[in-house]
């Protein structure tokens, strides 16, 4: 799991895409959007469906994780590691396919609705086409 900003109409409106992503598969099993808080965190581990709630869960060091995650499944790395080298390349596959995702751009959503709609468009495309391409 991981997540990466984008902007929603300008750049004071900072938005947090959060991603879980099947390490074996590289299928993007579910996706939240909003604040870098706990409550975008949990929105996500609920959607994470059953099947994979009893893996264990590679992330970064964020607050958010350790409140939300078990402990007996979360592992907290360092990008050092190499654990958290599939989403975060994810995380470049997406800036490098849509402009409003990337860091410096003037290609914004003008609204969070379009921004999640395109963000769903990516992953339908990614898990069902780009994927199987890939592997």
């Amino acid at each position: 799991m991981d997540e990466l900003w984008s902007f929603v109409f300008c750049t004071d409106t900072k938005v947090w895409i959060w991603i879980a992503l099947n390490r074996e598969t590289r299928e993007v099993i579910a996706y939240a959007c909003g604040d870098r808080g706990e409550e975008t965190c949990r929105l996500l581990w609920d959607r994470i469906p059953s099947a994979y709630k009893k893996a264990i869960v590679f992330t970064d060091y964020w607050k958010a994780y350790q409140a939300v995650i078990p402990n007996e499944q979360h592992h907290p790395v360092g990008k050092e590691t190499g654990e958290t080298a599939h989403i975060e390349r994810w995380n470049n596959t997406l800036r490098q396919h849509l402009a409003r995702f990337v860091r410096k751009t003037l290609s914004f959503s003008k609204c969070l609705h379009m921004h999640e709609i395109c963000l769903k468009l990516f992953l339908h495309r990614y898990n069902t086409e780009l994927l199987p391409s890939i592997g």
